[in-house]
């Protein structure tokens, strides 16, 4: 399996990611907190801009396929400042599945590759109807 480097911009990329990731989460166990939530949002679209750099970033958000994922997505970050927190990230938890579902194939490839707990997600993943496929698929004869 080839290794892959990330430059330094990346890898703050992705510990910007990480923090948005981990706030996200603070945010929902705190009853939806409307500052973690922002915060954790605004993290993860500064870490996603490191990542893929803001040409590329702003060509992802403005795609025509993704144009309710975007605004789905904006109007709950929207939301969430306006203090609606709960409406506001399931609003954009809507519009994160639209954007980011073609990837989730990959995510879970790579989690289930994870030390220690990539056989636990692996899994979790194959009991997902129609997401894991090992199971599903046909055995020949």
């Amino acid at each position: 399996m080839p290794t892959m480097w990330l430059s330094d911009a990346q890898k703050i990329g992705v510990a910007f990611c990480s923090g948005g990731g981990f706030f996200l989460i603070g945010g929902v166990m705190l009853f939806f907190d409307r500052a973690m939530l922002a915060m954790g949002n605004i993290l993860f679209l500064i870490g996603l801009t490191f990542i893929i750099g803001p040409q590329k970033s702003l060509l992802f958000f403005a795609r025509k396929q993704k144009a309710k994922g975007t605004a789905a997505f904006f109007l709950g970050l929207t939301l969430i400042l306006m203090r609606w927190a709960f409406i506001g990230f399931i609003v954009e938890l809507y519009g994160i599945v639209v954007l980011f579902g073609d990837f989730f194939g990959t995510i879970a490839s790579f989690a289930r590759n994870a030390p220690v707990v990539g056989p636990y997600i692996g899994l979790v993943i194959d009991r997902i109807p129609g997401f894991g496929g090992r199971r599903n698929a046909e055995l020949p004869v």
